[in-house]
């Protein structure tokens, strides 16, 4: 079952986010992203958005980060998934097509969304096959600039 996540839970999201960075490394080069600044924004700011995790008899075995953002070409607020992450035994089991219909039906994400999106590494095919069966299209091209500074 997929749940907001916990602050007491946030040494396994930090400990997930590592295996994440480790199986699917990012298109930019670095270490795994400061987990902890994120998930602390979150709670301070519930506005940008949310740390929710996969709950499996009492056990944490995922996570994902919703973040919230007005599209000004869509007319209303875009749900991204930023990162989605489930251990790898407890893939293929519906998991993530249950987080997809939790935030649909407003269990996971409480303000209005006029789109769900998400971005996928271009080698991860097996992630790909399940956004594409939830009716995700590849839409556009990211393009990305690092900034010299750090968010707040």
């Amino acid at each position: 079952m997929w749940r907001p996540a916990m602050e007491a839970e946030d040494d396994v999201l930090d400990e997930l986010c590592r295996k994440l960075y480790r199986e699917d490394p990012a298109q930019l080069p670095g270490e795994a992203p400061p987990m902890r600044r994120t998930l602390a924004t979150l709670r301070r700011d519930p506005r940008r958005g949310r740390a929710v995790v996969l709950d499996v008899g009492g056990r944490i075995e995922g996570y994902a980060l919703l973040i919230d953002y007005w599209s000004n070409e869509l007319g209303g607020g875009v749900c991204a998934v930023d990162e989605l992450y489930v251990e790898r035994g407890q893939r293929g089991r519906g998991h993530g097509t249950a987080l997809f219909e939790a935030i649909e039906q407003g269990g996971l994400w409480p303000w209005p969304a006029v789109a769900l999106a998400l971005g996928v590494a271009p080698g991860n095919a097996r992630a790909r096959r399940l956004y594409e069966r939830l009716g995700f299209a590849a839409v556009g091209v990211s393009m990305l600039k690092r900034m010299g500074r750090a968010a707040s």
